[in-house]
Protein backbone atom coordinates (compact mmCIF):
# COMPACT_ATOMS: atom_id res chain seq x y z
CA UNK A 1 0.00 0.00 0.00
CA UNK A 2 1.34 3.45 -0.96
CA UNK A 3 1.91 5.84 1.93
CA UNK A 4 -0.93 8.35 1.85
CA UNK A 5 0.33 10.39 4.79
CA UNK A 6 -2.57 9.07 6.85
CA UNK A 7 -1.73 7.62 10.25
CA UNK A 8 -3.78 4.99 12.01
CA UNK A 9 -4.72 1.36 11.93
CA UNK A 10 -5.34 1.28 8.19
CA UNK A 11 -6.68 -1.68 6.27
CA UNK A 12 -6.43 -0.25 2.75
CA UNK A 13 -5.11 2.58 0.59
CA UNK A 14 -8.42 4.48 0.62
CA UNK A 15 -8.13 5.33 4.34
CA UNK A 16 -10.38 2.64 5.74
CA UNK A 17 -9.28 1.54 9.19
CA UNK A 18 -9.96 -1.36 11.51
CA UNK A 19 -12.68 0.68 13.24
CA UNK A 20 -14.55 1.93 10.15
CA UNK A 21 -14.18 0.00 6.91
CA UNK A 22 -17.39 0.07 4.88
CA UNK A 23 -17.20 0.99 1.19
CA UNK A 24 -18.08 4.59 2.14
CA UNK A 25 -15.50 5.00 4.94
CA UNK A 26 -13.01 6.77 2.71
CA UNK A 27 -12.18 10.04 4.43
CA UNK A 28 -9.47 11.04 6.83
CA UNK A 29 -9.49 14.12 8.99
CA UNK A 30 -6.51 16.31 9.81
CA UNK A 31 -6.67 16.70 13.57
CA UNK A 32 -6.50 20.26 14.86
CA UNK A 33 -4.23 19.30 17.75
CA UNK A 34 -1.39 17.81 15.70
CA UNK A 35 -2.02 18.59 12.03
CA UNK A 36 -1.91 14.91 11.08
CA UNK A 37 -4.48 12.93 9.15
CA UNK A 38 -6.24 9.98 10.82
CA UNK A 39 -9.21 7.98 9.50
CA UNK A 40 -11.06 8.21 12.82
CA UNK A 41 -10.92 9.43 16.40
CA UNK A 42 -10.14 5.92 17.66
CA UNK A 43 -7.03 5.69 15.46
CA UNK A 44 -5.94 9.12 16.76
CA UNK A 45 -6.49 7.95 20.33
CA UNK A 46 -4.45 4.78 19.70
CA UNK A 47 -1.50 6.41 17.95
CA UNK A 48 -1.19 10.14 18.60
CA UNK A 49 -0.10 10.10 22.24
CA UNK A 50 -2.19 13.15 23.15
CA UNK A 51 -5.82 14.21 23.51
CA UNK A 52 -7.72 15.33 20.44
CA UNK A 53 -8.82 18.94 20.02
CA UNK A 54 -11.69 20.01 17.79
CA UNK A 55 -11.42 22.50 14.94
CA UNK A 56 -12.83 25.92 15.93
CA UNK A 57 -15.62 27.29 13.72
CA UNK A 58 -13.43 30.23 12.66
CA UNK A 59 -11.13 27.76 10.90
CA UNK A 60 -13.69 25.70 8.97
CA UNK A 61 -12.16 27.13 5.77
CA UNK A 62 -8.98 25.08 6.41
CA UNK A 63 -8.17 22.08 4.21
CA UNK A 64 -8.61 19.30 6.74
CA UNK A 65 -10.53 16.45 5.09
CA UNK A 66 -8.89 14.02 2.68
CA UNK A 67 -10.80 11.85 0.21
CA UNK A 68 -9.24 8.40 0.25
CA UNK A 69 -10.20 7.76 -3.36
CA UNK A 70 -8.87 10.82 -5.23
CA UNK A 71 -6.60 12.14 -2.42
CA UNK A 72 -8.14 15.61 -2.77
CA UNK A 73 -8.05 17.81 0.32
CA UNK A 74 -11.22 19.73 0.99
CA UNK A 75 -12.09 22.31 3.60
CA UNK A 76 -14.10 21.44 6.66
CA UNK A 77 -16.89 23.67 5.39
CA UNK A 78 -16.93 21.90 2.00
CA UNK A 79 -17.05 18.55 3.78
CA UNK A 80 -19.88 19.56 6.11
CA UNK A 81 -21.98 20.72 3.15
CA UNK A 82 -20.91 17.98 0.72
CA UNK A 83 -24.07 15.89 1.11
CA UNK A 84 -21.79 12.89 1.76
CA UNK A 85 -20.00 13.06 -1.58
CA UNK A 86 -16.50 14.13 -2.60
CA UNK A 87 -16.81 17.42 -4.48
CA UNK A 88 -13.84 16.40 -6.65
CA UNK A 89 -14.48 12.76 -7.67
CA UNK A 90 -18.10 12.26 -6.47
CA UNK A 91 -17.20 9.20 -4.40
CA UNK A 92 -19.76 8.54 -1.68
CA UNK A 93 -18.80 9.37 1.92
CA UNK A 94 -20.40 7.59 4.87
CA UNK A 95 -23.35 9.78 5.98
CA UNK A 96 -23.11 8.15 9.42
CA UNK A 97 -19.92 10.12 10.04
CA UNK A 98 -22.16 13.06 10.91
CA UNK A 99 -22.81 11.36 14.26
CA UNK A 100 -19.15 12.01 15.13
CA UNK A 101 -18.75 15.59 13.89
CA UNK A 102 -18.61 16.85 17.48
CA UNK A 103 -15.42 14.82 18.00
CA UNK A 104 -13.63 16.72 15.21
CA UNK A 105 -15.37 20.05 14.74
CA UNK A 106 -16.81 22.73 17.04
CA UNK A 107 -20.41 22.09 15.97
Amino acid sequence: MKDSGVRGLLVDSQSRCIHYHSLKDIISIKFYCCGEYFPCYQCHQAEAGHSAKVWPKEQFNELAVLCGVCKCEISIEEYLFSESECPNCQSAFNPGCSLHYHLYFDI
